[in-house]
């Protein structure tokens, strides 16, 4: 019997580590190649809510993410926050008992211990590393597991349909 593989991505540390190395990320294309190369059965994206972004959340849904909201708050100069790195650790270990493997997609250190008792079970697959020059020091004894969003460029970048 084929092993249950699930996704757990942190949406925000993905996108901006993304576009903190220069490009955009084709969500669309990464959940395809999740699928294709680890046979991910299930892919949770966890991502701050945004009034007005709905057409987004749907088209995410569409593609097949199981979308996760966090509340977000808008702070008095302006910048929203969301952080979801309580949802995703919650959610993983609500689903543990029905997957066998896991990919955990984010490079902030504050998964370093949900990345550790993975591994310490023999469920950890992989860590999915957003940008290979930015990523949580604490990670790092996890190499063995990495892979690195930005070394796909070629095949991930968002590019703008022509008309």
């Amino acid at each position: 019997m084929p092993q249950k593989i699930y996704a757990f991505i942190d949406s925000q540390n993905l996108n901006l580590a993304i576009q903190d190395a220069g490009w955009n990320l084709d969500f669309k294309r990464f959940y395809i190649s999740l699928r294709d190369k680890y046979k991910v059965k299930k892919v949770y994206l966890f991502i701050g809510y945004i009034a007005g972004n709905e057409n987004l959340y749907t088209a995410l849904q569409n593609i097949g993410y199981i979308v996760v909201f966090k509340p977000t708050l808008e702070r008095k100069d302006g910048v929203i926050k969301g952080n979801c790195d309580a949802e995703l650790v919650l959610h993983c270990m609500v689903e543990y008992p029905n997957f066998d493997k896991a990919i955990i997609v984010s490079g902030d250190g504050d998964f370093h211990c949900l990345i550790e008792y993975l591994e310490d079970q023999g469920k950890l697959l992989k860590v999915g590393i957003p940008n290979k020059r930015k990523y949580s020091a604490l990670l790092r004894k996890f190499a063995r597991y990495f892979f690195f969003v930005s070394d796909f460029r070629k095949n991930l970048e968002y590019k703008k349909k022509r008309h």
